[in-house]
Order: structure tokens, then C-alpha cells, then sequence
């Protein structure tokens, strides 16, 4: 099996999320975007480590669980509803399962009480947020307003039947669209960087029925919108529209994002309601997707709580305060931290109109805020992005050691790396159940209750020392408790005190370290947690994780220099719409010959390759991933018995079918390059740097 290739096969399973299983010539394969049962055509895009993953091209037969007809016009080319043509309780089973195997394989056979799966009130119809993106479906074509092309970053299909949104936001999707269609309106090319009609975002309170309408544009050039919106206005609708907004977005990336905003008219926000609370929600305002679905997943929540009558409760990833106010009428204190300070901002409002005193929201990191907080909680709610909670921040949970946590999670998997921590420190996972806020697509919420093990009693047990018969020996005390050490696990706790990144571990083995290797320069290296983005256009990395990484090597090496594993890289790219940085391209000729690589500053010309601007804090790095253009067996070749040894012990060490820790992988590097670099050292002139 080689890339390139074209298969065919039958998806014999469907992990979690969308990640079907075919197996051809005896080799499991990954091929994403299909359904249980269907025989699919597929070509090997990826094939490294003993995995392999295909791109769909064709759906050959059908599954036998599509027993539907398509509810719009645009499947499957659209990669929004993934399932519509599988009955709706499939959908329900499917996910049920997936989510149960990933807890069963994290919980390692530990006993749980699982509460199966909670379908959406409604089907259809129950988004209450879509952002549409203007563009074309092929290269030259009229304009397009609606969704993205399956598979696609630049085709976009007109959603005017999308049967996930109420039909005002039909309504109101086809009227833009015509409007500037007629118009012959440019929209904005994201490889050029030029035009200007970027988005289309709509908001609807499914109980209030007020409708928010946002157009985001460039500011490349100017059109007057009155006309488009006295046309909206008198749009005949269900709801009403209680807001218009022109939104200014000159960002490089392509998220929806405002550097000016003008109210065309009414206001920015609308009301929602939730289990009889009233809730202010405004442009960018974190709020579950699925209203009635929402309300099914919060009465969850606020079960598992259990009674907090005079008690304080951290809500983490608090969003708009929704979680933190439902246990707010009966707790002592809530306390909710969210990194948005909009959402802060309108978290705090909420409380007020709910006329709720004891809610405190916090603006920031939950890793840096739980530093300083002097109140001790009781009870901690998680509800962390897809990505799950931060490494580093996990720790800090956990040492408040609370009787009760419950964990919402909007990615099973993530979920599932993060519970391993919960039971290395003493908890176990009561209770476990899913909500579908997401019909027809592969998505789903999953909410656990995580209890803190206590004893279940006291054994009194009387020991004598010394000499004689039912004694013990001073001298054994030692030898016996040595043998009835338990092993030594990796936990989050043993990486925090070993440090947050470790300063003198050695590179990942890419090619570019057996490159400095062979140039006699020892590549320093290190482990650095946090978020990292990627700019798939210029092959540029860069997020928090680099930054700490280069802080961290700045400091030690003359040319500090990073490198992204196989592994880090495929996930990224997986998730491009994570991007949120504004990046742009400086001097690009300077990129390092190595092929990989952070360079901070041409020297002295104080230049740097990326402008990545946070705060108005200017921090120059580039992020180059390569594609394999060092071939490892040319080291082979050299006569250089060093190299030739520290590339058979790297296949060794890190080969990912070995299952090894990172924290272990890095501390074999460090070990053995040590040894090796110290007698070279003893017989050859070596720059260290």
C-alpha cells in the first residue's frame, strides 16, 4: 500500500469523530466523511508509522442504515449533515457507541454507570447560530452564499435550503445573496487577499424569536447598505430582527472576527431563555448552538451537581454564565472564569437581569487565573473548548482535590486523554451520559460526573519492632517496604515537578536535529505545552506553544531553533479553523536552508520572518514544517558510526507502535545522547550552541 493508490473497501466502523474504518489487503485505513456499511472509493493520502489514512472519492454502495431520502439540495457535497439520510435514532446509536468506547479504553475497564444518550427535542431547524461564507462554487463562478464544499477550503455551495437553520435565517441568507448578486459585489479571495465580501453570520433566539444579522466585509471598498437593509426589514418572518450590524474584518485568516463594527440598526445582542432564565447574548458571544437541546443538557448538569446549598462552585470555561447561574439560585457562591472578556462582560449582565448576587465571572486564562484565586470550591464544573483542558492547568484542578466534578466535553476524545489524570488522582467516574445538540452531524456532548474516592473505613493494626517471634526487624522495615512499592506512574503532577518544559532534553529526532548532529552543533530542544495554529497557505506554525518554546530556547541557545512532531502537525492542520492569529509575511527569502526551524532575528538587521502581533507585543518567529526533504538514509552513508547508532536507538525509542510516554521518549533521548555527546566531545572539536 503506497500513497497515491486507490482502493476500494467497506467502512466496517465509524470511530469518533467521522473516522471510518475500511480494511484493505489486510491494513487498517482511515477514511473520513462516510457512514457505517457504505463501499467507498478511496486514495492513500497518508502513510507513516503503520497507519494509514485514504481520502474519500466516491461512494460506490450505499449503507444499509441510509433508509432516508436527503432533506436539501446540496448533500452530500456539503460536509455540514454528514448522517440526514440515516434515521435519526441510528444517529443516536452510532454516537452512543463511539463515545462509550472511548471511555471504556480511558477507564481501563474501571465500572461506571452509563445513562445512554439523550436525542435533541427537535431535529431540524435548531440552530440558533450560522455563520455562511460568500465565495463561488467552482473557479470564476457566479456568487455563492451558504456553506463550504466537503473537503474544500475555498468552494462554498449557496445553503438556501440548509435544513439545520430556522427558515427566517433562509430568508434572510436569499435576500443578502441576491442583493449582492445583482450587485455583481466582489467577494474576498483568500489566496489574493483582495475583495470584500467576506461572511454572513445570523443569531436567533429559538424561544424569543430576535434575530441578529451581521454582513462581514473588508474595508477594500465602500458600498452603501441602506438598500440591503430596508430589504431585510421587510422581510415577512416568524421572528423579528432586532439588529443589523456591518462588520469590518481585514484579518489575513479566515475567521469571523471584528476590527470595526456599525449598527445598521436596532442592537448588537438579543434575548435568550433557559430552564426560566433569561440570558443577554451579543455578537460573539459564546452560547450552546442547539437552545432546546441545551436545556436538556444543563438539567443533566445541574442533576450530577447534586445539592450546593451553602457551598462555593467554580464553573471553568464558563462562556456566558449559563452553567454558573442555573447553580447559582441554590450554591453559597459561584464563581465562573472565561478567557473571552466579552463573554465575561455578558455573563455578568446575565447575572443582573436574573437578579443573581452571588455570581462572580472572572476575565482570563483558567491556567493563569486559578494562581490567584484564595477561595477553595466545593464542587468544579469543566466545560473546556474541543481541545480539553490545558495540560498545565490540569494539575491546578486537580489539587483542590473537591469531592464532585463534572466534566462537559464537546469532544469525546479529548475527554478521554484528560480522564487518566482524574483517576491517577483519586477519582472515579460515577456516572456518564451524552447529548446530541448536533443532529445529523458528527458531533455530540458528553457529561460526566467524577467523585473523589474516599475510605471505606479503618483497620486499627498493632506492629511490634525488634527481635523475637511476631516481630519485625528494624533492619527488614526498609527491604519490605521496597517490595510493596507501587509503580511509578507518569502523571501531570510528576511532569510539573520535573518542570514545565525541560530544559535540556534533546530534540525529537527530526531530520533537521541528525542534520546538526552531523555539523557537529548539539540541538537543544524541549517540550512546550499550549495551543498551537498553522497557516496552511505559508506552511507557518505558530500559537502559544511556539512562543514558549522559543522563550525557553532564546534563553539557553545562541540559534535556538523548534521542531514539530508528525503527530502535532497532522493535528493542527486537522482543526485550520483554529487559526486566530493575524499573521503576516516578512521577509520570506530569509527562510533557514535547514529546511525547519525558529529563527527570531536576521543577524543584524533585527528582522524577523513572521510579525505575529499580540497586544501590540511584536514576537518575531517562523515555524517551517518539512515534507521529509532529508533522507535519513543518507547518514547511513557518512561512515559515521555516531550517527548511524543514534538513528537506530531514535527508530527504537520512539517508534509510536511502542506506545511510549512522551516524558519517557525524551528522558531515553536526553540519557543516551548525553552519554554519546560526552565522549565525542572528549575526541573532536564540537561547537555547542
Amino acid at each position: 500500500m503506497k500513497k497515491g493508490e486507490i482502493y476500494e473497501g467497506v467502512i466496517e466502523k465509524v470511530d469518533f469523530p467521522n473516522k471510518g474504518i475500511v480494511i484493505t489487503d489486510g491494513q487498517k485505513v482511515t477514511v473520513k466523511n462516510g457512514m457505517p456499511g457504505q463501499k467507498v472509493r478511496f486514495m492513500i493520502n497518508k502513510k507513516r508509522s503503520g497507519r494509514a489514512e485514504g481520502r474519500l472519492l466516491e461512494v460506490l454502495e450505499k449503507s444499509p442504515l441510509e433508509t432516508r431520502e436527503p432533506v436539501c439540495s446540496i448533500f452530500p457535497e456539503c460536509g455540514g449533515c454528514m448522517y440526514q439520510t440515516m434515521s435519526y435514532e441510528n444517529q443516536l446509536k452510532m454516537k452512543e457507541c463511539q463515545v462509550r468506547e472511548l471511555l471504556d479504553g480511558a477507564l481501563n475497564g474501571t465500572d461506571y454507570q452509563w445513562e445512554g444518550i439523550h436525542g435533541s427535542p427537535i431535529e431540524f431547524r435548531y440552530r440558533n447560530k450560522m455563520e455562511f461564507s460568500f465565495g463561488d462554487a467552482y473557479k470564476d463562478g457566479p456568487l455563492t452564499l451558504g456553506l463550504h464544499k466537503k473537503g474544500s477550503t475555498y468552494d462554498i455551495l449557496t445553503a438556501d435550503d440548509c435544513q439545520l437553520v430556522h427558515e427566517d435565517m433562509t430568508k434572510i441568507l436569499t435576500c443578502v445573496h441576491e442583493y449582492f448578486l445583482k450587485r455583481n459585489v466582489s467577494y474576498y479571495k483568500k489566496m489574493q487577499h483582495t475583495g470584500y465580501l467576506r461572511h454572513l453570520l445570523l443569531r436567533r433566539g429559538v424561544t424569543t424569536g430576535e434575530i441578529l444579522v451581521h454582513v462581514i466585509t473588508t474595508s477594500q471598498e465602500e458600498h452603501d447598505l441602506e438598500s440591503l437593509k430596508e430589504e431585510l426589514l421587510a422581510l415577512p418572518l416568524e421572528g423579528k430582527i432586532v439588529g443589523i450590524m456591518h462588520i469590518i474584518n481585514d484579518s489575513l485568516s479566515d475567521v469571523v472576527q471584528s476590527d470595526e463594527t456599525r449598527i445598521l440598526y436596532g442592537q448588537d445582542f438579543f434575548y435568550e431563555t433557559l430552564l426560566g432564565l433569561r440570558f443577554k447574548i451579543s455578537t460573539f458571544s459564546f452560547f450552546q448552538p442547539n437552545s432546546l437541546a441545551a436545556e436538556v443538557l444543563y438539567s443533566i448538569v445541574r442533576e450530577y451537581i447534586g445539592d450546593t446549598k451553602d457551598k462555593v462552585v467554580f464553573d471553568l470555561y464558563s462562556g456566558t454564565g449559563t452553567i454558573a447561574q442555573l447553580a447559582a439560585s441554590v450554591a453559597d457562591e459561584v464563581i465562573g472564569v472565561e478567557i473571552v472578556e466579552e463573554a465575561v462582560e455578558a455573563a455578568k449582565q446575565n447575572a443582573a437581569l436574573n437578579n443573581l448576587s452571588n455570581c462572580k465571572f472572572i476575565a482570563g486564562d483558567v491556567l493563569k487565573v486559578l494562581d490567584d484565586l484564595t477561595e477553595k470550591p466545593d464542587v468544579i464544573i469543566l466545560d473546556p473548548p474541543r481541545d480539553g483542558i490545558h495540560p498545565k492547568a490540569l494539575p491546578k484542578i486537580l489539587s483542590y482535590g473537591v469531592d464532585h466534578i463534572v466534566y462537559i466535553s464537546c469532544k469525546a476524545t479529548s475527554l478521554a486523554r484528560d480522564l487518566p489524570a482524574f483517576l491517577a488522582a483519586g477519582y472515579k467516574l460515577e456516572k456518564a451520559c451524552c447529548v446530541d445538540q448536533f443532529c445529523q452531524t458528527v458531533h455530540v456532548e458528553t457529561v460526566v460526573l467524577l467523585s473523589h474516592k474516599k475510605p471505606d473505613g479503618h483497620i486499627n493494626v498493632k506492629v511490634e519492632f525488634g527481635e523475637g517471634e511476631g516481630k519485625v526487624p528494624l533492619d527488614n522495615i526498609a527491604k519490605r517496604a521496597e517490595t510493596y512499592k507501587p509503580k511509578e506512574r507518569v502523571t501531570y503532577k510528576m511532569i510539573k515537578d520535573e518542570g514545565e518544559l525541560f530544559k535540556v532534553a534533546l530534540c525529537n529526532c527530526e531530520p533537521i536535529f541528525l542534520r546538526f548532529i552531523k555539523e557537529r552543533i548539539l540541538f537543544r530542544g524541549g517540550i512546550s505545552y499550549g495551543d498551537a495554529y498553522v497557516d496552511p497557505s505559508k506552511s507557518m506554525f505558530f500559537g502559544d506553544a511556539v512562543n514558549k518554546a522559543y522563550k525557553m530556547e532564546s534563553e539557553i541557545a545562541i540559534h535556538p531553533r523548534i521542531v514539530i512532531d508528525d503527530y502535532i502537525a497532522e493535528a493542527v492542520l486537522e482543526n485550520i479553523s483554529s487559526v486566530k492569529y493575524k499573521i503576516v509575511a516578512k521577509n520570506p527569502e530569509y527562510i533557514s536552508i535547514l529546511g525547519a526551524g525558529l529563527v527570531p532575528k536576521m543577524p543584524g538587521t533585527g528582522e524577523g520572518i513572521i510579525e505575529q502581533d499580540i497586544d501590540e507585543k511584536y514576537i518575531y518567529n517562523y515555524l517551517h514544517f518539512p515534507e521529509n526533504n532529508i533522507i535519513l538514509q543518507d547518514y547511513y552513508l557518512s561512515g559515521e558510526s555516531f550517527i548511524k547508532e543514534l538513528i537506530d536507538f531514535c527508530f527504537e525509542q520512539i517508534d509510536r507502535n511502542m506506545n511510549y510516554k512522551i516524558i519517557d521518549k525524551y528522558f531515553y533521548l536526553q540519557r543516551f545522547a548525553q552519554n554519546k555527546l560526552e565522549n565525542l566531545l572528549m575526541s573532536s572539536d564540537c561547537d555547542l550552541q
